[in-house]
């Protein structure tokens, strides 16, 4: 049996933040029943064979899937649970702003199955949040942390930004020591980037907000300093966890494992094709509600796509790359060209055997790299 997942994309957002790539909308929640109905009709309809799939991780992300009520996530669930064989979840993820989601809630995700909640903080400083157009506030993090704790959460993430604008030293450092005395069991620690499409690359391309560019490495390295001495293990270059509470889903994806994506924009992986779902809300709900296919980009995992994905994925992990892992002629040509890239980016790697890994210095470097080693 396959180990693999299943994603949950809800599109719907109170704000649409600056910095955000994925597809979400706002002022569309009075569609969200409407919604509710299609995905769980999409999960009933889909023909994907999982009859060799172990399927152990559910998460919904978003958008915000907070905006849903618990008997919409509960219908979710309930279609999910018709369709597939469900008794071997061990994580099941839900994601969750600061204060959009009441107690009442919060409980009845708890008594649905979910194991898991990651909430989105980014900063705890009011001025950053601000920047980041974030309609929450510093009270609204503890408020929803605290609630969750108090009825049982065993597991919580919390996201964290660095590299914001305006950010210094002395305010990350008051955030890391703020998301540590909350002592959650994972942290992912993103780097704010430019991505195109968003209104934060438009207003830097304008000149309006300036990048901290220049301190992105050394606000790295203090995030993971600080994170590690207090007994965060980095398993992946942005993810952080305590014991073995590693986000088991996101492994699903970086081991090259296979997953069903369900709702508008989502990702599918039958451990042979890849595909996505219309990015269109309004499309999605129409062509479900017509009996029409909402599956798009249908892309066929090619051999060298594979062995690029898996160097690209470990070198990402802590865990690195298992080079007995490769077909054997693209091994050799790998080994080969590691040699070379060791001579450019030096102190950059640590070797175990047949298996390579990023030192903490690499790691800086990870994207360039990355560049250097694909087929």
């Amino acid at each position: 049996m396959i180990k693999a997942g299943i994603y949950i994309h809800i599109p719907f957002c109170k704000v649409k933040c600056i910095y955000c790539d994925f597809y979400s909308i706002t002022e569309k929640e009075n569609t969200i029943e409407r919604f509710t109905n299609a995905i769980t009709q999409e999960i009933k309809v889909c023909n994907v064979d999982v009859s060799k799939w172990e399927i152990d991780t559910i998460f919904f992300g978003g958008g915000s899937p907070s905006l849903l009520k618990g008997h919409q996530i509960e219908k979710i669930i309930s279609a999910l649970s018709k369709k597939y064989d469900l008794s071997n979840i061990i994580e099941s993820s839900i994601e969750v702003n600061p204060g959009e989601i009441s107690l009442e809630n919060l409980k009845l995700y708890k008594q649905f199955g979910i194991n898991r909640l990651s909430i989105g903080v980014q900063s705890f400083q009011p001025n950053l949040l601000k920047v980041l157009t974030r309609n929450h506030s510093r009270k609204e993090i503890f408020e929803i942390y605290n609630n969750a704790r108090s009825i049982g959460f065993e597991n919580i993430n919390l996201d964290l930004m660095h590299s914001i604008p305006g950010q210094t030293f002395e305010l990350l450092e008051k955030d890391l020591n703020e998301i540590i005395s909350l002592e959650p069991e994972h942290i992912s620690a993103y780097s704010l980037t430019l991505e195109k499409g968003t209104e934060l690359f438009t207003m830097v391309k304008e000149k309006i907000i300036k990048m901290p560019i220049d301190m992105d490495a050394k606000f790295y390295q203090k995030t993971k300093e600080q994170l590690t001495s207090h007994g965060y293990k980095l398993y992946e270059i942005s993810n952080f966890s305590i014991l073995n509470l590693q986000c088991k889903h996101n492994l699903h994806y970086w081991a090259i494992e296979p997953y069903l994506g369900f709702g508008p924009s989502a990702h599918s992986f039958d451990n042979k094709y890849r595909w996505s779902n219309t990015k269109s809300l309004d499309m999605y709900l129409k062509n479900i509600e017509s009996n029409k296919s909402v599956k798009c980009n249908i892309e066929l995992l090619s051999t060298i796509h594979r062995v690029n994905e898996t160097i690209g994925f470990g070198l990402r992990m802590s865990s690195g790359i298992h080079l007995n892992r490769l077909p054997k002629i693209y091994k050799e040509d790998l080994e080969k060209k590691l040699i070379l890239v060791e001579q450019k980016f030096k102190d950059c790697f640590k070797w175990r055997n047949h298996n390579v890994q990023l030192t903490s210095k690499g790691i800086l470097f990870a994207d360039e790299i990355t560049i250097e080693l694909l087929f």
